[in-house]
């Protein structure tokens, strides 16, 4: 694995990286472009779920520095991504009291890494994410971690539904971090095995995942904006476990 934020271009090149296996985080293509191997990659494209985005032809010269990109552009990830399923296995093996992490459509990277690295800091045994609509973990993302991204299992699955079912079914307690509560997250045991759900930054945790959870609760707010940046409620909120866990008083 490298840090380094890998970009392939070409038809050719980015259907084999599919159907090699390799882990695509997302694929440019050229607007108003139609050819035989175009049609054979957006066929790959649906088969596998894969993020794309329709973009000018200036924003692919600029990613592939110019060269021959033939009207495709894809980000390979710098971290390999883990099963759930064989996560909760092996941690539940391994851990009395495990603890995972699930980001609701996060969007910004540097708010991504951030999470990543507190994370990694406070025993969080896999991180959670959605295949579409999160943030990708590229060269920028690895950065904010300072690293933890590489250190720390990360799980991409295709519905977070289906990911909170099987937490639920192997006695995984679910948590939704929200404002639409009146449940103090200090007043929720964390000493149990748990998994604690982080919204978006704009619409946070979405309303079909809060019918779902176990718990939900939120920090206190004792000033006037009502909410807080996600990465700062996530560090509290896991620092909350930790103090639970370790058997600090406040």
């Amino acid at each position: 694995m490298t840090s380094e934020n890998t970009i392939i271009f070409g038809l050719r090149a980015i259907i084999e990286a599919i159907q090699s296996g390799t882990i695509i985080n997302k694929i440019y293509l050229q607007k108003g472009v139609r050819s035989t191997l175009h049609v054979e990659l957006e066929k790959l494209i649906s088969e596998h779920r894969l993020t794309t985005s329709i973009v000018p032809v200036e924003k692919l010269n600029r990613l592939s520095k110019n060269n021959n990109h033939q009207g495709a552009v894809a980000q390979i990830s710098p971290v390999s991504f883990y099963d759930l399923e064989q996560l909760i296995e092996k941690t539940l093996e391994e851990n009395k009291m495990p603890l995972f992490l699930i980001l609701d459509q996060l969007s910004d990277v540097r708010n991504f890494g951030a999470i990543i690295r507190t994370a990694e800091c406070t025993g969080v045994n896999g991180i959670i994410i959605q295949k579409n609509g999160s943030a990708p973990v590229n060269a920028e993302t690895v950065k904010t971690s300072a690293g933890a991204a590489f250190k720390i299992p990360i799980c991409k699955v295709d519905h977070l539904k289906d990911a909170l079912f099987l937490l639920q079914a192997s006695n995984i307690k679910t948590l939704a971090a929200t404002e639409k509560t009146e449940n103090s997250i200090y007043n929720i045991n964390l000493n149990q095995p748990i998994a604690i759900i982080m919204g978006s930054e704009d619409r946070g945790v979405n309303p079909s995942i809060l019918k779902l959870v176990d718990f939900k609760a939120k920090l206190p707010l004792l000033g006037e904006i009502e909410s807080l940046n996600v990465s700062v409620a996530c560090g509290a909120i896991l620092y909350e476990v930790v103090r639970q866990r370790k058997g600090f008083r406040l």
